[in-house]
């Protein structure tokens, strides 16, 4: 690990996903649509060819090589799932040098886990985004490693929070921050609507959804906030961290064009975090309830309607 020169000019900088899964899709376009980092300064990796198309089609750069995209860039997101993580870091140990942050997107795997698979006083670091980052309103923690500079956690924030909110923090609320945010988008997106065919009337359907809905989504902040502060993080931080989930999660309906079960499915890894998460969320019955809230809250309108008469 010989000597190197940090570039502090983030445009300069080249960037590699290790792992292409849709994490590292949506922190490229991101990146891309806030103007930050040029396309052909991205290049992601994958065993597989199913997301080249999409990465070439915004003028990134696609290989199977792990070893010479680390080696033809500055800073590496490993963004591969936890369990696949290991045997990718003793691959690319070897050709990991002072020159490159390494930067891991995988739930659950410690910095020191990290530090000790890589070469001695590697630069790394954790963060944990999540999905709205594709639309620029996503919600991201970071947590610099024992041997990171001020510099680069300046570039890590600077790159980060062009794809939204995020927070320094510690590595003791990253799993907590990981429950809130980083599996929260696909909590909000959930939901489905309810069959309006039953009111006649379309104005109660509208007051019930549309008119109620600001109240149930501050009873979402504030129960993903209480849940945020029982798991360790600050009040402030959990509030900040569940808005932005929302309105992040809200953006990727509205911008994308997709179902909202076919987002919450893009979130769902296999054996991961989120789907563990969504089944908490079908087991109380939580599309239900709003289900009942937004019938609730149109039946009343109604009831109120009649006596007016």
């Amino acid at each position: 690990m010989g000597d190197y020169t940090v570039k502090k000019d983030i445009s300069e900088m080249s960037l590699a996903f290790v792992g292409a899964g849709k994490m590292a899709q949506a922190m490229a376009k991101g990146f891309l649509a806030a103007g930050v980092v040029k396309a052909d300064h991205i290049t992601a990796t994958a065993p597989s060819c199913r997301s080249q198309p999409t990465l070439e089609d915004i003028g990134c750069q696609f290989t199977h090589n792990n070893k010479e995209a680390v080696e033809n860039s500055d800073i590496i997101f490993l963004s591969v799932k936890p369990h696949i993580l290991p045997g990718v870091l003793q691959e690319i140990a070897p050709v990991v040098t002072k020159r490159h942050l390494m930067v891991s997107v995988a739930a659950g795997v410690p910095l020191q886990f990290l530090e000790e698979k890589l070469p001695p006083k590697s630069r790394v670091m954790r963060v944990m985004p999540n999905t709205p980052c594709v639309v620029r309103q996503g919600a991201s923690v970071y947590v610099p490693g024992s041997h990171v500079e001020k510099e680069d956690s300046e570039i890590i924030k600077s790159l980060l929070s062009s794809l939204g909110y995020c927070s320094e923090s510690n590595e003791g609320m990253i799993s907590a921050v990981t429950g809130l945010a980083g599996s929260g988008p696909a909590y909000m997106i959930q939901k489905r609507g309810f069959c309006s065919d039953t009111y006649k009337d379309p104005v109660y359907v509208a007051i019930g959804l549309g008119g109620m809905g600001q109240a149930y989504a501050f009873t979402a902040i504030d129960a993903l906030a209480d849940g945020g502060v029982k798991m360790g993080l600050p009040r402030e931080l959990s509030i900040k961290l569940a808005a932005q989930t929302l309105l992040g999660a809200s953006k990727m309906v509205l911008e994308t064009g997709k179902h909202p079960m076919q987002l919450k499915d893009d979130v769902c890894s296999p054996g991961g975090t989120t789907i563990y998460a969504i089944h908490k969320l079908e087991s109380g019955g939580f599309r239900n309830l709003l289900i009942d809230a937004v019938e609730g809250a149109c039946l009343r309108a109604e009831a109120i309607a009649k006596k007016a008469k």
